[in-house]
């Protein structure tokens, strides 16, 4: 019915009747009958008009608005914007961004002892701080970012031509074109080289018909660059200011016609009329006399005469990279950068690392660097928020949480994660020995949810918090494996672990779904209604050279554990009990008495009170006297 309604063609009458109780009589291509609409949406038209309204419908199937990124849903039109609430290609990207600093080894307040002491406790172990956890994962997507080339373009070696090209082809693969070719078609190549050939034919034609416009104009007026002896009539004729700008004008046709040499001295090039050189007074400009000098000998210094070690005159990478790249965010320049003191002098200022993986190659990371050497923290445990100077797109050491929430999850994981747990690691959620600057790593976790028993920890590999159930000691002996051998849940029937998977957090349903095929079936079966699709871009090479890169739709379970609404103070002692038996603390016990400082002056005090008590009696009674 709606193939043929479609080819009938709209009528006279029909073209401007909109009433629904429309009694025109029926006449060829005039006015058609008057039909309800058949997926009962409760419209009435002319037949004709059956095709135009199948587009406005609220009853008709339609794609989901986010087909394109995913969703596979069909659903009626009238119920889209209520499916936008718990699509799954309804997704948000976490923009939080925070701050971390290298740490300084010339300020004694830095903390060096506290990290080294941390990361030789924690090496091995699964649960540590939450602070030197998130620091750790933030050294490491650091160095990942940090390239050597920036900082040390001496130590770079040399690359060969292939290599440089291969690489610039790499970069020009997006959007399906590689160095003008797709990748569809090989034959389409030729077509675009063929068509780049005619258009460098028409900017050619055009740029010779300029030409012959310009080089008409000025053979009218004796003023040609290619004519002989065009430089010394115009400086005859024309004033000093005009004959510079037609040097600036047309200084590269007079180069190409030979009328002036590439580099020419100053005194040739620009007529100057009666310009005289000033000298330039500065500070700088005054020199010390020769008989205030201090005596000095000329001596050659070897480096063995310095007294150093072999050993240490290489630097270290990661610190060395560290600290330029600090120079450049906090004082706004490099190190050694040459400086222009004012018109006459300039700072020049050089400096030489030596490193034992030198050189490097064009694209070297610090990751790639350090990949051998011992594991050491070289940021805060202490982040910082961002500011209008230091943020994501300026900064080096911000960093992004980048991780991909359900919109309906998104408020729920800022809520439990940045502002509860993240800002609040410092002395607050987490708390440490107040000795920790002498290198205490004891810390403990002050709050856990108030509806369950649960404590919050930090997995590295995941890059994201995690809520995990405290276990009384009965059940920690009891929920072993079973006398056969296999775990007791993958006993259980499939439908039973489809139901107890419903009430699992996104977080746990992803790690479930990693112990087997069973598990990954049963929790594959929830994607539709707990999960999200993601577009994941994939490059692929074709066989004639060429790349292009294609969006691959993901279905995957989001990184939020189960909301906590609010949190209760643990049940730990206080952290007035740790500094009993920790080791840095030391009593200084005092046998004598020892006098207080306002003790120390009590004696002159009272002298002095005493004075100004008798003066001021001595002072009133001579008054009294004299009135008698």
């Amino acid at each position: 019915m709606g193939t043929t309604a479609s080819k009938v063609r709209q009528h006279v009458h029909c073209d401007s009747c909109y009433s629904r109780r429309c009694r025109a009589r029926v006449e060829v291509s005039v006015c058609c009958a008057v039909v309800p609409c058949r997926l009962h949406c409760g419209a009435l038209f002319h037949l004709c008009k059956e095709e135009d309204h199948l587009l406005l419908c609220p009853n008709v199937r339609v794609p989901c608005l986010n087909a394109g990124y995913g969703c596979p849903v069909h659903l009626p039109r009238s119920s889209q914007a209520a499916h936008l609430q718990v699509c799954p290609a309804s997704v948000v990207c976490c923009s939080m961004e925070w701050l971390r600093w290298p740490t300084d080894d010339t300020n004694p307040h830095s903390n060096i002892t506290l990290q080294e002491n941390v990361l030789k406790e924690n090496e091995g172990r699964d649960e540590v701080a939450l602070d030197f956890a998130m620091a750790m994962v933030d050294q490491s997507d650091l160095y990942s970012r940090l390239k050597m080339k920036p900082l040390f373009p001496e130590l770079m070696e040399e690359e060969e031509v292939e290599e440089i090209k291969e690489e610039k082809k790499e970069e020009t693969a997006v959007g399906g074109f590689v160095n003008g070719a797709t990748n569809i078609d090989a034959s389409k190549g030729e077509s675009c080289a063929g068509q780049r050939r005619v258009l460098s034919t028409e900017t050619y034609n055009l740029s010779e018909m300029m030409f012959s416009m310009e080089r008409g104009g000025c053979a009218v007026t004796g003023q040609a660059p290619w004519q002989e002896g065009v430089l010394e009539r115009l400086g005859q004729e024309l004033s000093p200011q005009e004959y510079n700008m037609y040097i600036v004008h047309h200084g590269r046709m007079l180069i190409a016609f030979g009328q002036i040499e590439a580099c020419t001295p100053r005194d040739k090039d620009f007529v100057y009329g009666s310009l005289e050189p000033i000298p330039v007074q500065t500070v700088r400009s005054f020199k010390v006399q020769d008989s205030s000098r201090a005596q000095s000998e000329p001596r050659s210094v070897d480096t063995s005469d310095l007294g150093v070690k072999e050993d240490d005159w290489f630097s270290d990478e990661a610190a060395a990279t560290l600290l330029g790249y600090a120079e450049e965010e906090v004082m706004g320049h490099k190190i050694s950068q040459s400086k222009a003191a004012d018109g006459l002098y300039v700072d020049v200022g050089t400096q030489t690392h030596s490193f034992r993986s030198a050189p490097f190659k064009r694209k070297t990371t610090l990751a790639e660097v350090m990949v051998d050497r011992p594991l050491k923290l070289r940021l805060q445990l202490q982040a910082e928020s961002v500011n209008s100077r230091h943020s994501r797109a300026s900064c080096v050491f911000s960093f992004l949480c980048g991780h991909t929430f359900h919109r309906r999850e998104f408020a729920t994981h800022v809520r439990n994660v940045h502002s509860d747990i993240q800002t609040c690691l410092s002395g607050w959620f987490e708390q440490r020995c107040p000795l920790a600057y002498l290198g205490c790593t004891y810390s403990q976790r002050r709050f856990q949810p108030s509806t369950h028993k649960a404590t919050v920890s930090y997995s590295q590999q995941l890059r994201s918090f995690s809520l995990r159930p405290t276990l009384e000691a009965a059940q920690r002996e009891g929920g072993g494996e079973a006398g056969g051998g296999e775990d007791s849940l993958s006993s259980l029937p499939y439908e039973v672990l489809c139901h107890v998977a419903t009430f699992l957090d996104s977080l746990s349903l992803s790690q479930l779904a990693l112990v087997s095929r069973l598990m990954r079936q049963v929790c594959s079966s929830l994607l539709q209604e707990r999960g999200m699709v993601t577009l994941r871009w994939e490059r692929k090479t074709y066989s004639h050279g060429g790349a292009k890169w294609r969006a691959k739709p993901v279905w995957e379970f989001s990184r939020l554990f189960s909301s906590v609404d609010s949190w209760r103070m643990a049940d730990i002692s206080p952290i007035s009990a740790h500094l009993k038996v920790c080791p840095y603390y030391e009593a200084s016990v005092h046998s004598e008495p020892v006098p207080l400082p306002s003790m120390s002056t009590k004696q002159g005090c009272s002298q002095e009170r005493t004075s100004l008590i008798n003066q001021f009696t001595g002072k009133q009674m001579a008054t009294m006297k004299k009135r008698v």
